[in-house]
C-alpha cells in the first residue's frame, strides 16, 4: 500500500546571509526545556486512567521512563546548516540515500519511522553531506506529519542552499496505521517535495526518483 503525493510550495524565506566566506543558518529549536517533573506526574495519571496499576515493582518507574522517553523523541539538535562555495562548478544531483528517521505521528503520539532520501541540484554553494542526515533528524524531533516533515526539509534546503533544484523523498510505516485501528501491518507511505529543476524538468525528475529507488510520477501535480 503506497500514498504517494507529489507536494509543492511557493513561499521561499529568505536566504542566509555569508559569514566569514561561508553561509551558517542556526537551526535551534528555542522551544521550553521539557518539565520532566510534570510530565512524570501527567504519565502516571494517564496510566492509572487507563486502569494500568503501576504499584508492582517493575512499574513504579515507568511513569519517569516514558517522560525521559518523550523528552528524548522531542529533543532537537541544534546545527549550523553550513554552505561553502562550488568551486569546481559541480552541476550533477548530489543525493544521500537512506536516512534513517524516527517521530511521532501529532494525531495520536506514536512512532513513525523510516528513511529519507534527500538530493538537491548544487547551484553556487554545495553542503556538507552530513548535514542532510542532520536537516531531517532536527525537523523530525517534534509531533509530525509525514507531508509537513517533508516539505520542511525540502523548503529549508532549498532557502539556504539556492540550488536548482530540491528533491525530498520520505518512506515510512506508522505505527498508528499498523499497529491500531485498521492494523494494515507491511503498509508504507510515501510522500515527496521537488522544487526547482527537479520539479519541472522530467530528466531531472526521473533521474531524482531512479536513482532514490522510488517509482517516477509522470510529471508535476
Amino acid at each position: 500500500m503506497t500514498h504517494h503525493p507529489i507536494l509543492d510550495t511557493t513561499d521561499q524565506p529568505p536566504a542566509a546571509d555569508l559569514n566569514g566566506g561561508q553561509r551558517v543558518v542556526d537551526l535551534d529549536a528555542a522551544e521550553r526545556p521539557a518539565d520532566l517533573h510534570s510530565a512524570e506526574r501527567a504519565a502516571a495519571e494517564f496510566l492509572s486512567a487507563l486502569g494500568i496499576d503501576l504499584d508492582p515493582e517493575e512499574r513504579q518507574a515507568t511513569p519517569a521512563r516514558m517522560a525521559r522517553a518523550y523528552a528524548e523523541l522531542f529533543a532537537a539538535q541544534p546545527f549550523q546548516l553550513t554552505t561553502f562555495p562550488n568551486d569546481e562548478d559541480y552541476d550533477e544531483l548530489v543525493l544521500a540515500r537512506a536516512i534513517p528517521f524516527r517521530t511521532l505521528c501529532e494525531h495520536h503520539m506514536l512512532l513513525f519511522s523510516g528513511v529519507a532520501h534527500v538530493g538537491y541540484l548544487p547551484g553556487e554553494r554545495i553542503l556538507g553531506l552530513s548535514k542532510l542526515a542532520r536537516l531531517v533528524a532536527h525537523f523530525a524531533a517534534r509531533p509530525q506529519t509525514q507531508e509537513r516533515l517533508t516539505m520542511q526539509v525540502a523548503k529549508c534546503l532549498d532557502a539556504n542552499l539556492r540550488p536548482r533544484g530540491v528533491g525530498v523523498v520520505l518512506e515510512a510505516e506508522h505505527t498508528c496505521m499498523t499497529e491500531r485501528g485498521i492494523r494494515a501491518l507491511g503498509a508504507t507511505t510515501v510522500t515527496s517535495a521537488l522544487l526547482g529543476t527537479l520539479r519541472t524538468d522530467p530528466r531531472s525528475r526521473a533521474e531524482f526518483f531512479s536513482l532514490a529507488r522510488v517509482p517516477s510520477a509522470t510529471g508535476p501535480r
